[in-house]
């Protein structure tokens, strides 16, 4: 019974202090093109895209993807992004992870922007129609 217990509070002191990313106001979604891919070796590319990125304006961004664990069909990137409206400029740093599903690249981001922001993006790599689109939320 003193075992069940101590259980009992262990596993409820663990749910009681986790937590949880809350997503933020103001999801927005990115739509961009494919500039240019190069590829650096069999475990390892490099894209670039740019394209709207709505109210951060027009985007550019850098990837470079790579399976470190040589695991097949999945790995992770990182990458820089530049954007601006009007005179407003913002950078920000990206790194995630990728995982192939079907004929299409699965992403899931966390990046952190230089207005303060740090945002979670979850997207979608097309390399057939040379796109790359992706959902953003701040995250609180």
């Amino acid at each position: 019974m003193k075992y069940i217990l101590t259980t009992i509070l262990i596993m409820f002191s663990f749910v009681s202090y986790s937590q949880d990313i809350a997503f933020g106001e103001g999801e927005f979604e990115v739509k961009t093109t494919i500039d240019a891919v190069y590829i650096e070796g069999e475990d390892s590319f490099k894209l670039s895209s740019s394209g709207d990125a709505g109210e951060y304006g027009k985007v550019y961004l850098s990837y470079s993807f790579t399976s470190l664990f040589d695991t097949e069909g999945q790995g992770e990137f990182t990458g820089f992004a530049w954007a601006q409206q009007g005179e407003n400029v913002q950078e920000a740093s990206l790194q995630g992870v990728w995982k192939k599903q079907g004929s299409v690249y699965v992403l899931y981001s966390l990046d952190a922007v230089t207005d303060g922001n740090l945002m979670m993006v979850s997207g979608v790599l097309d390399m057939i129609n040379q796109t790359l689109n992706f959902k953003v939320s701040p995250i609180q």
